[in-house]
């Protein structure tokens, strides 16, 4: 199961954004913020395009998880105004680990809990709220 944290912002300028390929959906900044911004804690792969967004993946305690940024922006809107983002948290899990039922993702799980708290600990970060 995916989880995910809707936030507003205004502190990235889209326009510096490399082109989706995929699709011409906005989300990277917000990964490229959160790597350099956890560097010192964990290491994220850099952000790479897909279908709905962009998205990396981060090695969190031998597990890994994939972590989504998309954001509503559509051509002619203020891009300096603040901008909301949908962000996902979706742990990876091994064929047997979905057949057995195990490994499940929670609300509670630590990489989806700490991911929050940096979010929340922005000040330039708000309305942060779990979907």
């Amino acid at each position: 199961m995916k989880f995910t944290i809707s936030l507003k912002t205004s502190m990235f300028d889209l326009s510096k954004e490399d082109e989706n390929p995929i699709n011409p959906i906005f989300g990277q900044s917000l990964l490229v913020w959160l790597k350099d911004k956890v560097s010192d804690s964990v290491e994220i792969e850099a952000p790479d395009a897909e279908d709905s967004g962009w998205y990396s993946y981060i090695d969190w305690n031998g597990r890994k998880y994939l972590l989504g940024s998309t954001t509503y922006f559509e051509e002619g809107d203020n891009p300096s105004a603040e901008i909301e983002y949908i962000f996902q948290v979706d742990k990876v899990r091994s064929l047997k680990e979905k057949l057995l039922g195990r490994e499940k993702m929670s609300l509670k799980d630590e990489c989806f809990t700490y991911m929050k708290s940096v979010f929340e600990s922005e000040h330039e970060i708000n309305s942060v709220v779990v979907e």
